[in-house]
């Protein structure tokens, strides 16, 4: 059976200039270096300058994809931005890009899943194309966390960073199995139940202002391995695989006690697991695509092989996508 697939065929990421390592932080609040990585696994992080909101470092990471896939900008007709830190409240950050980038046509939204932002947004973009909507996207994860943090709260100011990176999906038809290129399945889910236990304390609606970061970390870890084991198990029952058969398992670099975690409990051996927090911190919803792009670069992901992806983030949100690279 001849269906379309949204076959990956460009990546591309970047990073601030700036680096902050955990010795810096340790002269700004009451932490150490060792205290960080034994809890997390971080050993620095990437600042945005003052002149790089999430629309400029979306840019940066989608000019490095589209260049990767050997792509013009005015083939997109889709742009999907995953991110918690907008420039603005309105217009869509994704818009900005879609305007930078010289395109005219097609459309261009911001997607709000937090941490599991880069997961919705590629499901998001996967439909669209199976269904016909559109023929080429950008997927963007792109986050200035930096601008949301706390910088006195010693359990939340160490994890995060800044970045972005992205990827582009095709059109491309495939013979309906498991050997096609391209995204074979995805899962999301969220649970609004569990709002307090990760969230930014304002917004436009509620306090008028931006607020900062809050989050109960215990609770976090635990729902974490819970949740990211449940999605990525019914992906393999979607698809008759298991932890085996995967190359390359890629999750959102939240904490690399949660990393080694999931992997253990899916069965998938630690050195096909893809880890970047110790250099990016938790990157929010560029963390996935960050990790992607690296491991894409450095020759590790080759064309053919199954990635499995997944996140969570506040919410709670959790998915996962499966891909044939």
């Amino acid at each position: 059976m001849s269906i379309l697939r949204s076959v990956v065929c460009g990546c591309g990421s970047y990073l601030p200039e700036r680096i902050v390592t955990n010795a810096e932080l340790a002269e700004r609040v009451d932490t150490t270096d060792e205290w960080i990585v034994q809890r997390t696994g971080i050993h620095q992080r990437h600042i945005a300058a003052d002149d790089e909101p999430t629309s400029v470092v979306g840019l940066k990471a989608a000019q490095a994809a589209l260049a990767d896939a050997g792509m013009d900008a005015s083939e997109i007709d889709l742009i999907i931005v995953a991110t918690a830190t907008p420039d603005h409240t309105f217009p869509a950050t994704a818009t900005q890009i879609q305007a930078a980038l010289g395109i005219t046509e097609g459309a261009a939204f911001d997607l709000q899943a937090v941490c599991s932002g880069f997961v919705f947004a590629l499901a998001t973009a996967d439909n669209f194309i199976k269904a016909g909507g559109a023929r080429a996207a950008l997927v963007i994860g792109a986050e200035t966390f930096s601008r949301i943090l706390d910088w006195e709260d010693r359990t939340t100011c160490v994890l995060f960073g800044d970045g972005a990176g992205a990827v582009v999906l095709k059109a491309e038809q495939g013979e309906g199995t498991l050997a096609d290129r391209g995204v074979l399945a995805t899962h999301i889910r969220s649970d609004g139940r569990y709002k307090n236990k990760l969230y930014v304390d304002g917004g436009a609606g509620s306090t008028k202002t931006v607020g900062f970061l809050r989050m109960e970390g215990k609770e976090v870890f635990r729902h974490a391995v819970l949740n990211l084991a449940e999605t990525v198990r019914h992906t393999f029952a979607a698809t008759g695989l298991s932890g085996n058969d995967i190359d390359w398992f890629v999750p959102h670099q939240a904490n690399r006690r949660i990393i080694d975690a999931t992997a253990d409990k899916l069965g998938i051996a630690h050195d096909r697991v893809v880890v970047t927090v110790d250099r990016h911190g938790n990157t929010s919803a560029a963390s996935i695509p960050l990790a992607l792009a690296e491991a894409h670069r450095d020759g590790r992901i080759q064309p053919g092989q199954l990635v499995l992806i997944e996140a969570m983030g506040g919410g709670f949100t959790w998915g996962s996508a499966l891909i044939r690279w």
